[in-house]
């Protein structure tokens, strides 16, 4: 370890792909860090061409000018600058010539009064070039031994990150304890160097304790966490608006630092930082009872996010302008905006409109509506599970109670629009701008929503809303890439709602003797379908041979009749009339399951929760795996189950030509 003492380092990442942040916002941005007690900026814009494609050219008079200005603008608000460059995308880190660049560009900077530098060897190729092969050993030691070269010439500066290609858990082969280039980093890394790290993924939902005492053992000291929870450049229609979460509060002394990258536009952060900022102010000590469900500690997110709620809403009163005119302090502050000059309508006349004021309770809706990225907010959530109650019940099965939950349901979506109309009415419209497309679609979305519980209920919505085979185009999403989507397998159309709503409504239950006809007909379809005459051990359970283990036979039925079945035998010995497979086999995959769904079924969910209900019940009967056989032609539902990634292809010696078979371990 350094013998230096340093600070713990708590500030923003501008790491993002997208279009950096003006000189204004960054100085912004340093006072509000030094308001709320952050230290640190680390400046690496993903599309500044000198940061990263263009990372040896020196840095010209007028953009040496701006950097100064910046950096002695962080150093008035106590903010240390961290310059970092990326120099990964095609860097030969053998050549001589390469390393003196480095060396040079950072010297530059250095000369602006910087001292704290960051060098980044993040989202690049890990193939090196044949002169690199020849001079280093791995990857690893090639990054290593030109960022300990380039640290020494600065004189070991303060600050000195390193951020290793492997910069999270995700990427370590096979594990984070026996990453080969991991241990090379912190075997051979300089002690006074800091490694940036993101977590167990990219966007990491949890960083625990645990995680952080693995990963410091490799790198031999404590990470700073490049954290990208509020990170948006991956999907330009999400914005997270929820608080810093899932970070233990005992994290702190394990920790050199923690750096958000956060959302691409610049004011929607507010509340990104303010949160981390409380959690960096936070005590770690244990309390008798934990707060929030969170850490245990005395930081509880709901109230982080109130907190900083309540001072963002200050912010929405400022007369700002998108030029920048009317800045904080001005006199514009103050002024009354001139939009009548003078008018008074009379009393049969329409009154002069009024803009509601944006309230505590708009802000606490917005920032749940666009909370986290594996997470909705509690508002977003109930929405949520409202329509999908209202959708598969209709009024003329629930009668009261669906009346009662769908004016609910349309009081929420009133409440969005409500918040939508305030702030678009706010001074600042320098916030407002940087929200607009992603108020005016949820405002969009709720408004279809609404229209169709209209429709559900027997009433007329209005017709631009109405659902049709040819809607306007604000009646669906995405453009190309949401046509991609809705295409691929429930992975790519399930999103955060954990129980997404069907095309259909789809009842899984027991099956009974007057099933049979239906359970024939699809079976007998399968067979046609195939035209393969060839005996399964399943087919005698489907055929009513032999009955299936307690609670082993269910149906899946739909309000056109049976759509789907799964019969399954804990024991498939007693269905054999023969040795049909090898006792190696059975012994794995004891139980046989039979089953089939309709090709009009385009539900991967309904199918898999019916699959794995009885997987449950196999598990319960003692079972430690099952098999399941297909004819070979039946490639339909041989694709099907592979997409719903319940069963692994088995290999089984001996198999017949005309049989396949997958299985899965219980």
């Amino acid at each position: 370890m350094s013998k230096k003492s340093k600070m713990f380092l708590s500030g923003v990442v501008e790491g993002f792909y997208g279009r950096p942040w003006t000189m204004s916002q960054r100085k912004e941005l340093f006072r509000r860090e030094q308001k709320w007690g952050l230290n640190a900026y680390l400046y690496a814009p993903k599309d500044d061409y000198k940061h990263r494609m263009y990372w040896r050219d020196l840095y010209s008079l007028e953009e040496a000018e701006q950097l100064m200005t910046l950096i002695s603008a962080a150093k008035e608000r106590n903010v240390e600058f961290i310059y970092a460059l990326s120099p990964g995308l095609d860097i030969t880190f053998s050549n001589p010539k390469e390393v003196a660049a480095l060396k040079r560009k950072l010297t530059q900077v250095c000369a602006f009064g910087c001292r704290s530098f960051a060098l980044l060897f993040d989202d690049i190729e890990t193939e090196m070039c044949v002169s690199d092969k020849e001079a280093f050993s791995s990857f690893a030691e090639a990054q290593v031994s030109v960022t300990n070269e380039v640290f020494l010439h600065l004189d070991e500066p303060h600050t000195f990150l390193f951020c290793p290609t492997d910069y999270c858990a995700a990427f370590c082969s096979p594990s984070v304890p026996l990453s080969a280039y991991l241990k090379t980093v912190g075997e051979k890394l300089h002690a006074g160097i800091d490694v940036l790290w993101t977590g167990p993924k990219v966007v990491s939902q949890d960083i625990s304790v645990a995680s952080i005492d693995e990963v410091s053992a490799v790198l031999r000291r404590p990470p700073v966490i490049w954290d990208n929870i509020h990170a948006n450049d991956y999907d330009p229609q999400r914005l997270f608006l929820g608080p810093f979460k899932n970070r233990p509060a005992e994290l702190i002394p394990k920790l050199r630092g923690v750096l958000t990258n956060p959302n691409c536009e610049f004011e929607p952060n507010f509340v990104a930082i303010h949160t981390l900022a409380t959690w960096c102010r936070s005590s770690y000590a244990q309390k008798d009872v934990p707060m929030d469900g969170d850490d245990g500690s005395d930081y509880n997110p709901h109230d982080a996010l109130q907190l900083a709620l309540t001072d963002w809403l200050v912010e929405f009163s400022r007369a700002n302008q998108p030029d920048g005119s009317g800045a904080r302090g001005s006199k514009r502050d103050e002024e009354e905006p001139m939009q009548t000059d003078g008018y008074e309508p009379g009393p049969k006349d329409n009154p002069l409109y009024t803009a509601e004021p944006l309230t505590l309770a708009d802000l606490t809706l917005l920032a749940e509506l666009f909370y986290l990225p594996y997470e909705h907010g509690p508002t977003a959530l109930v929405m949520l599970q409202e329509l999908h109650w209202l959708r598969s019940d209709r009024e003329s099965e629930k009668g009261e109670e669906w009346r009662r939950r769908a004016e609910k349901f349309d009081d929420m979506c009133g409440a969005v629009v409500q918040m939508f109309n305030r702030l678009s009415n706010v001074p600042n419209r320098v916030i407002l701008y940087d929200l607009y497309n992603y108020i005016c679609d949820i405002k969009s979305g709720v408004t279809m929503a609404k229209a169709y519980v209209k429709t559900l209920g027997g009433r007329t919505p209005h017709p631009a809303l109405a659902l049709s085979d040819d809607p306007e185009p604000w009646g669906f999403r995405g453009a190309l890439s949401g046509e991609f989507q809705r295409m691929l397998p429930s992975h790519g159309i399930r999103d955060l709602f954990r129980s997404p709503p069907a095309t259909r409504v789809y009842t899984i239950r027991p099956c009974t003797p007057t099933d049979q006809p239906e359970v024939m007909k699809i079976f007998k379809e399968m067979q046609t379908e195939t035209q393969q005459n060839v005996e399964l051990v399943g087919d005698r359970l489907v055929e009513g041979h032999v009955t299936p283990t307690q609670s082993c036979g269910l149906i899946l039925d739909d309000a056109s009749g049976v759509c789907g079945y799964v019969f399954a035998l804990s024991d498939a010995k007693t269905a054999m009339t023969k040795a049909q497979y090898p006792e190696t086999m059975l012994q794995d995959f004891p139980s046989v399951m039979a089953l089939q769904i309709h090709s009009k079924v385009p539900d991967h969910n309904a199918a898999k929760r019916l699959i794995l209900q009885v997987l449950s019940a196999l598990r319960d009967s003692g079972s430690k795996g099952v098999f399941s056989e297909f004819r070979s032609n039946d490639r339909r539902m041989f694709d099907f189950l592979k997409t719903l990634n319940v069963f692994q292809v088995l290999k089984v010696e001996g198999l017949p030509t005309h049989v396949r078979m997958m299985g899965t371990k219980l």
